[in-house]
């Protein structure tokens, strides 16, 4: 066993070489090519992770990226819902093909793999994780410029699984105004500052909701902070997001990709400057 497997969540149970420091590239790998692979996380449930990853997608997409989405909560999975995606992910003698939404977002989940949607996943935490890496080696994404991984809440098997066995080249974290959020967010940027990606920026979801009427912001979670509290932890502020009723009814029937968002394509316009910038300063 090599010194890595030894935080690994299968660690003395895994019969594979997947650990091994020289890990077998597959089939589905081989008949890929990703350019980045972006974690979307927060560390806490309820703030609307699985919203912005895909509206992200979504986003990107529209500015002429080829872009997947791999969930990763693989007990709450939501992205297929939220897509409109009913279609079973396919095989090949090469590996999983993953779904294709509406406007041609690759999409990769439990959901597509299990006999009706609302089938529960009973399982515990290494076999989880093997299935959060068997998305990244067993599924022929083709030629993607964006890879977004829609992270589980919390710390453990999954997101440790995603940083030391997909090549992850940097998060996104999602928070919103609460002050339990906050907290949260900070483990989750404490965590990843463990490994060696980047943390592209943040995000603060929830900052408000507008009047109909009058227009006028009401900040019912309280006081965005998230430009505060980007700067001291020392990552940019991508921008902030508003609770919008017609994003949430266009999820719940499938249709994500008819929500037109001028400050979303405004936060992937600033991800895409932050992705560009962490590559300018990596070493040659």
């Amino acid at each position: 066993m090599s010194e890595s497997c030894n935080s690994c969540s299968a660690a003395g149970t895994c019969t594979t070489d997947s650990c091994s420091s020289e890990p077998k590239v597959s089939d589905a790998q081989k008949a890929s090519h990703v350019g980045k692979v972006i974690a979307v996380m927060s560390g806490k449930g309820g703030v609307g992770k699985s919203s912005v990853t895909s509206m992200l997608a979504v986003s990107l997409m529209r500015q002429g990226y080829k872009v997947g989405v791999l969930d990763a909560d693989i007990t709450g999975p939501s992205i297929p819902k939220i897509f409109g995606v009913t279609a079973r992910a396919g095989v090949n003698k090469v590996g999983i093909l993953p779904s294709i939404s509406r406007d041609g977002i690759k999409l990769m989940s439990l959901n597509l793999m299990t006999e009706t949607e609302d089938d529960p996943v009973i399982l515990r935490g290494p076999l989880i994780s093997q299935i959060v890496t068997q998305f990244w080696t067993d599924v022929i994404w083709g030629e993607l410029d964006y890879l977004l991984i829609d992270m589980p809440p919390g710390t453990g098997d999954v997101p440790i699984t995603v940083f030391q066995a997909l090549p992850i080249s940097g998060s996104v974290m999602v928070t919103s105004p609460q002050a339990l959020a906050n907290m949260v967010v900070r483990k989750a940027i404490k965590m990843v500052r463990n490994y060696e990606p980047p943390i592209y920026g943040l995000i603060e979801n929830m900052a408000y909701v507008q009047c109909p009427d009058c227009k006028k912001k009401i900040e019912i979670f309280g006081k965005p902070k998230g430009e505060e509290d980007a700067k001291r932890n020392s990552i940019p502020f991508l921008g902030e997001l508003a609770i919008d009723p017609v994003l949430a009814a266009l999820s719940d029937v499938g249709k994500i990709e008819d929500y037109q968002s001028p400050a979303f394509d405004e936060i992937a316009k600033r991800l895409a400057e932050q992705i560009k910038i962490a590559s300018d300063k990596k070493p040659a």
